[in-house]
């Protein structure tokens, strides 16, 4: 049986668990889960974009459990805070462990992410099972012409990035990067390691969009080298700041994964259309 305790994405297919979920007047979440599923097996799907969604799948393991059910897989595709994966300056959390501390008190069988940040989530996280952005890439170039060359915006995303090409069959990859001040987290520096890329589409490959910076930076120091159409793939799209300001790219793509877009700059491929396989 599935647990979406997120009504609007549902990964995997199954017979759905009824539940009613809100928030008392104090800010506390809450859940009442249909005590039909005592002593089945559960999978639990949800998105944490926030510290309550987080309370609320505790919730939801704690009534499971107290009805004997047996909770085998929890897929939260976007982990949250898996960029604050080191302490950069004193006074700092490392955040990501808090998130992997409480889910593993959790106990669970199984914890599917999607295409975490870096290796330190994973690294903290017990019993998890990545999915990789690799199917996800290869819709999108079958989708956009397989002539284009992928774009690894900085050196953490370089290895990932030569996977991706390996299982595309080699496709070519450009390294770049940026410098960023720590303390505010501003952007500069972007380089292109190539001198001319003689009209070459180009795919930017990340794992996140939040503001965008990082893209739009790099997408005019593209166009200074010549590229020609620019394309951005983002595992996890947040988008914060909107699309006005991403109009330098011919398209762009994310998953469900976060949230749901409805915006026609945007082409968002859906975890269920075979990417968690």
């Amino acid at each position: 049986m599935i647990l979406n305790l997120d009504p609007n994405f549902k990964p995997v297919a199954g017979e759905e668990i009824q539940f009613q979920s809100f928030t008392f007047s104090g800010g506390e979440p809450h859940i009442k889960i249909d005590p039909n599923c005592n002593n089945q097996k559960v999978t639990i799907t949800h998105r944490l974009n926030s510290f309550n969604d987080l309370g609320l799948l505790c919730l939801a393991v704690d009534a499971l459990r107290r009805m004997d059910a047996k909770i085998e897989k929890l897929i939260i595709p976007y982990f949250p805070s898996a960029r604050q994966d080191r302490v950069m300056i004193s006074g700092e959390p490392l955040s990501v462990k808090i998130y992997a501390d409480i889910i593993n008190n959790l106990q669970i069988e199984k914890v599917v992410v999607f295409d975490p940040h870096s290796e330190v989530t994973p690294a903290l996280l017990n019993n998890c099972q990545v999915i990789s952005n690799h199917r996800f890439i290869e819709k999108i170039v079958a989708t956009i012409g397989n002539d284009v060359t992928l774009i690894s915006p900085d050196g953490g995303a370089l290895k990932k990035i030569y996977k991706v090409s390996e299982f595309l069959g080699g496709v070519e990859v450009v390294e770049c990067s940026k410098s960023r001040d720590v303390k505010t987290g501003k952007l500069t520096g972007f380089k292109v390691y190539n001198n001319n890329l003689e009209g070459k589409d180009c795919l930017i490959v990340d794992d996140i969009c939040d503001g965008g910076g990082t893209f739009i930076g790099l997408a005019a120091e593209l166009k200074n080298k010549n590229a020609g159409k620019l394309y951005l793939a983002v595992s996890h799209g947040i988008f914060s700041k909107g699309f006005d300001s991403l109009k330098c790219f011919d398209k762009i793509f994310t998953t469900n994964s976060f949230k749901d877009f409805d915006n026609e700059g945007i082409t968002q491929i859906n975890l269920q259309d075979g990417l968690l396989s």
